[in-house]
């Protein structure tokens, strides 16, 4: 075996087989990271946690979307009532969260990774400057080969703990497989799929494969939430699959105790159920600063700066920014405009215009001493640009 390999559960080198996908989403509902019972099962989460790290040494970043914070926290009250109040439920969920990650950090701290807590909420993501600083945030923790591990806020978000369908993980997952431009979203649960009936009630229920389009019949399929301990059920997960897709992420639902599911998923294996990208993360990605979200401004660059943007896909300082016409606020579109006024990019600003003429021509280790904050050394970060 060469140096630095290891074998995986199914017995191949981690590593041997090439990567289809790079920046992957994964989600580990409740159902699979307790394997039935009332409490967090280690193995199971040691299991998961070994594929991400094997993922991880092939250089693919690999977000964590975790359920599980208010299974572990009962199980940690010893409380068996089915109470439904709203405090409780959100008690339950501060009690467990801590533990959940506990878990993750040792199991993760075994294979030289750094994670990071990461609690969002749909109206931090909601707001564009919220959605901005999540984004920048996240792309920042994969820079730095940081594994984020993210969980809805259950202490504050009620939509999420009630079980509605807007909330629950499985869409949050989807959100932030947007958030990240990932290439592939993977729905962990233990039914291994979507299927033609229930497989837990019917046992002539079949796997569908693959399905290209979610219509009247597959939704159909999907009946209402499937019995356990979490929240949502194959009817979310068909949401998030929709959302995920129109964003250029395949998605796939699969089993969470199938043998190093994700490091084969990764690899292109078929699968559980997979859900194709209607559109290029490309194509989706210029669709929503085109025309989902309005110009509201220009930047005007210099040449040097126009070049730069053009040749080497860099980011845009402030120092290559010569005008600004506005106005317009952090986190709103702009064009980006050459000095002889031609459109040569789109993007999303790190700072708003009036910001802007303050640092423009600067460098970047100044802009805290001259706005009295920093939100980052560019005007309009790389991966928040597409070149026209």
């Amino acid at each position: 075996m060469a140096k630095g390999s290891r074998r995986t559960a199914t017995g191949r080198d981690a590593g041997s087989a090439p990567l289809r996908y790079q920046r992957i989403v994964a989600k580990f509902g409740t159902n699979v990271l307790t394997a039935g019972t009332d409490r967090l099962d280690i193995e199971v989460i040691r299991h998961l946690v070994g594929q991400v790290a094997t993922l991880h040494a092939q250089s693919a970043d690999v977000i964590v979307v975790t359920s599980g914070a208010i299974a572990a926290g009962r199980y940690l009250l010893r409380d068996r009532r089915e109470r439904k109040d709203m405090p409780y439920k959100q008690v339950l969920a501060a009690v467990g969260q801590s533990d959940l990650m506990q878990t993750y950090r040792e199991i993760f701290s075994h294979h030289g990774i750094t994670i990071a807590q990461t609690l969002l909420t749909r109206r931090d993501l909601a707001d564009r400057q919220g959605y901005l600083n999540a984004r920048n945030t996240l792309l920042a923790m994969l820079e730095l080969r940081v594994v984020p591990v993210i969980n809805e806020n259950d202490v504050v978000a009620v939509d999420e703990i009630e079980g509605a369908k807007i909330g629950d993980n499985d869409n949050l997952s989807a959100l932030v497989a947007n958030l990240v431009d990932a290439d592939l979203l993977v729905l962990l649960t233990d039914t291994g799929g979507l299927h033609t009936a229930d497989p837990r009630r019917d046992p002539s229920a079949q796997l569908i494969e693959r399905v290209d389009r979610i219509d009247s019949r597959i939704e159909a399929l999907a009946g209402g939430a499937f019995e356990g301990p979490g929240v949502g059920g194959m009817a979310t997960k068909l949401q998030a699959a929709r959302l995920a897709v129109g964003g250029g992420a395949d998605t796939i639902i699969a089993a969470g105790g199938e043998p190093d599911v994700l490091v084969r998923l990764a690899a292109g294996e078929p699968i559980g159920t997979l859900f194709p990208a209607t559109v290029t993360r490309m194509e989706s990605r210029k669709r929503w600063m085109l025309a989902g979200l309005s110009v509201k401004g220009s930047i005007v660059v210099d040449s040097g700066a126009a070049k730069v943007l053009r040749e080497a896909r860099r980011s845009l300082l402030p120092a290559g920014v010569q005008d600004v016409r506005g106005p317009f606020q952090r986190g709103e579109a702009v064009a980006v405009l050459d000095s002889d006024g031609r459109r040569i990019a789109c993007g999303i600003a790190n700072y708003a215009s009036e910001e802007i003429m303050r640092i423009r021509g600067l460098r970047s280790d100044r802009i805290e001493e001259t706005l009295g904050h920093h939100y980052g050394s560019e005007v309009v970060h790389r991966d928040n640009l597409v070149l026209l």
